[in-house]
């Protein structure tokens, strides 16, 4: 009875993550981007960068933790 929605539930959160992780990916991809033309030094755009990537590689090992098959 209860054990029934078990897998219904782990498939519907393990398609959100895999839908934040691209997500996540573009958005570090972008900051990269944005990085690279910016003229001077701007510790605000690196900070940027580097959050996104944390973000992402942090959804990344939860993904991989859990088993999720990226496709």
């Amino acid at each position: 009875m209860f054990f029934s929605r078990k897998g219904k539930l782990k498939k519907e959160f393990d398609e959100k993550l895999v839908y934040l992780i691209k997500e996540t990916k573009e958005g570090w991809h972008n900051a990269k981007v944005i990085e690279d033309l910016s003229d001077d030094y701007n510790l605000d755009v690196e900070a940027q960068r580097k959050a996104a990537e944390s973000i992402h590689f942090f959804l990344f090992k939860e993904a991989r933790i859990r088993q999720v098959n990226i496709k």
